[in-house]
């Protein structure tokens, strides 16, 4: 499981079925699943997302997680984030989860990161052609991997 995190000061997703949704002050999180993906990868990205400390403190130092403020929280899907560009210039994506597994682990994580940080996040559609908007605060942009534990 990957994912993309972003300090915004507010983000937007819209989607080709009409859905709209918006944060003000939180975390923006593209979430890419992989095939070998699974419920201990979900709590364990959920928990180290929700304790990530990298919002600032009254001295300006990142110092503050995402539990110690009132801020919002948005999880958009994205399987682009298991592109391999190993081989030629046409991204494959086969390491990507495909929908059938996928779905349920999305689903998992958006119960798990509620449960860790007692906020509902806000969505995009799964597997919807979505416009994503956002100001990046900072700017501040974390990469984590559940296979590669930095």
């Amino acid at each position: 499981m990957r994912a993309v995190i972003q300090r915004v000061s507010e983000a937007f997703v819209s989607s080709s079925s009409k859905h709209f949704a918006n944060i003000s002050t939180g975390l923006l999180i593209f979430l890419g699943i992989e095939s070998e993906d699974n419920e201990e990868d979900v709590r364990w990205l959920s928990g180290k997302i929700s304790r990530l400390r990298i919002f600032s403190d009254e001295k300006g130092i990142m110092n503050i997680s995402l539990s110690d403020i009132s801020a919002e929280i948005m999880v958009i899907s994205q399987f682009t984030l298991h592109a391999s560009t190993k081989k030629g210039n046409r991204p494959s994506f086969i390491k990507s989860a495909p929908s059938e597994k996928a779905i349920p682990l999305y689903e998992a994580f958006l119960e798990q990161i509620q449960k860790d940080t007692g906020r509902k996040p806000k969505t995009g559609i799964f597997g919807d052609h979505m416009d994503v908007s956002l100001i990046n605060d900072g700017p501040v942009t974390i990469i984590i991997d559940t296979k590669n534990k930095e």
